[in-house]
């Protein structure tokens, strides 16, 4: 982004919806009873409009807060303001909700809503100049991305994967965790289920201690797994991170609860994952994903962006893999959800085991998204303006 792209901001519309299901998505540490969203619009004087994602799956009360941090509690640091690129007013938005942040004690909460923000700037910025996001951050962006299915409870499985497949998904991640013995005759019931030359991932979601995790890798190990994330809690002494990297058979992934450049930056330096996650709608938005996405590739290790949300975050992080290059993939969440996209929608997308990104004619500048929010009406929870 250059000098060009000064945006004062004259106002802002975040939306709150909620998508009752009725398979609930399980992970180890708890349930999802519906899928949230929250979905923000940012606008300029010139009549420029930008649109952000949130992160608002966990907790479950979760979305609405989110929505009323941004305009509530941060306001006055947006409207009427003006910032000389989304890169400066990410930096701005950091340094002025320090104080907010250390007070509360919500630093998670305050750096999603600054994501989302950061999101619509870039989107905002790309449209206005009729380009593609991806092509305003590198000259050599793809146009469609390697992706995998997520978000599968391994007990699922079985039905779920071929759905995958038929949706044109070569790459699958289940969730594990659960009970260790049945995820582990599950686990060997899925790699029969693969065909060719398909891939499957685990995700335990920080479930074990270092000791559970090692036996629980090492009794499944096989070529056709190609990571176990998060096995232990993000936040293990690097002691636990070490032993994990010299004695499993199969590589680690994690960053999706890595936050700050300082983090990603120590984690690379232990080289503590060969996968690193960064989640555009936890922190960072496009600014700090897409400078962890180089740095990790930069550090030989694989960029493959974390992702479990509604449409305009899954389009963010595609954007973002297609701009950073590298071999990783885009993750997908495979679980009913129009706030994602329809089944046919995706499927119209995916060719091969790829996501196919916009080509950046009619809708297709910014995130290629012309009215994300349109027929999501009977989902909506909450409008806050600013």
């Amino acid at each position: 982004m250059t000098a060009t792209t000064e945006i004062t901001i004259t106002g802002a519309q975040v939306e709150v919806y909620r998508h009752p299901v009725s398979h609930p998505v399980a992970t180890s540490f708890g349930v999802m009873r519906d899928r949230p969203a929250v979905f923000l619009r940012l606008e300029a004087a010139d009549g420029a409009f930008g649109w952000g994602e949130i992160f608002a799956n966990w907790p479950a009360a979760g979305a609405e807060h989110r929505a009323r941090l941004l305009i509530e509690d941060m306001g006055d640091l947006l409207k009427g303001q003006s910032f000389a690129s989304p890169e400066a007013a990410f930096e701005s938005l950091t340094r002025a909700t320090h104080i907010r942040a250390l007070q509360s004690g919500e630093w998670g909460p305050f750096r999603q809503v600054i994501a989302g923000i950061d999101t619509a700037l870039h989107d905002l910025v790309a449209r206005r100049a009729g380009r593609p996001l991806r092509q305003m951050l590198s000259d050599s962006a793809a146009d469609a991305v390697p992706a995998y299915a997520s978000g599968i409870a391994i007990r699922d499985a079985e039905r779920m994967i071929p759905e995958a497949r038929a949706l044109g998904f070569n790459r699958f991640k289940v969730k594990v965790g659960f009970d260790d013995e049945a995820d582990r005759a599950r686990l060997a019931e899925c790699l029969d289920m693969l065909e060719g030359d398909e891939i499957l991932m685990m995700d335990a979601n920080q479930a074990w201690d270092r000791t559970r995790a090692l036996r629980f890798i090492n009794a499944v190990a096989d070529p056709r797994i190609g990571w176990i994330e998060e096995p232990i809690p993000a936040d293990a002494p690097e002691a636990d991170w070490q032993a994990l990297r010299e004695a499993s058979e199969i590589p680690l992934a994690g960053g999706e609860n890595l936050a700050g450049f300082d983090g990603f930056a120590e984690a690379l330096a232990r080289r503590q994952f060969t996968f690193y996650q960064p989640d555009v709608a936890k922190w960072g938005g496009v600014t700090g994903c897409l400078r962890v996405a180089r740095d990790v590739l930069g550090a030989g290790a694989t960029y493959c962006p974390h992702f479990l949300g509604g449409l305009i975050g899954l389009q963010a992080s595609a954007e973002l893999l297609a701009a950073a290059g590298g071999p990783g993939w885009l993750e997908i969440d495979v679980n009913p959800n129009p706030l994602r996209g329809e089944d046919d929608w995706l499927a119209a997308r995916m060719q091969a085991g790829d996501f196919r990104l916009s080509d950046g004619t009619g809708s297709g500048a910014g995130l290629g998204l012309d009215s994300p929010c349109d027929g999501f009406g009977r989902m909506r929870t909450l409008t806050l303006t600013l």
